[in-house]
């Protein structure tokens, strides 16, 4: 019996022991996943120093926001699979620094009337723990139009 119990303690040990990604290796797995997306969806993205990629489909005009800004979005959120997970398309106001990080760094790269996407690593979204009905360390992508800001 007791050896039973030292072998299931053991496996129980290893198996704890699982090593978790740095955000390093976490990033550089997203950003296959983003580059795999946008390849098989033939889009052309531009992806900012931090490894958040977007897309301008519909060019606004004017000034881009800062993190101090309001500004007035319609969004759709979906991960890679399709699955979508928020939604607002009668347009929605929130402080742009109060967003997750991936919102934060894309958004200020839109004007007023920008229609694009934005593809975030897990990272600059919700991280390993994820959030609701979005699992750790997934890779998030949003519809967005920028009506609006000020």
């Amino acid at each position: 019996m007791k050896k039973v119990l030292f072998l299931l303690s053991l496996v129980l040990s290893v198996l704890s022991c699982k090593k978790e990604k740095t955000p390093e290796e976490q990033l550089a797995i997203d950003i296959e996943i983003i580059k795999k997306y946008i390849t098989d969806n033939k889009l052309t993205a531009q992806s900012t120093t931090e490894g958040v990629y977007y897309t301008i489909d519909v060019d606004g005009t004017g000034s881009t926001p800062i993190l101090s800004s309001l500004v007035t979005v319609k969004y759709k959120g979906y991960l890679t699979n399709g699955s979508v997970f928020d939604q607002n398309a009668a347009g929605v106001e929130f402080r742009l620094g109060g967003l997750i990080a991936g919102w934060q760094i894309g958004l200020q790269k839109y004007k007023k009337g920008t229609k694009g996407k934005l593809l975030i690593p897990s990272g600059y979204g919700y991280g390993p723990s994820g959030q609701g009905s979005i699992p750790g360390n997934s890779v998030l992508i949003f519809d967005i139009e920028l009506v609006s800001f000020k």
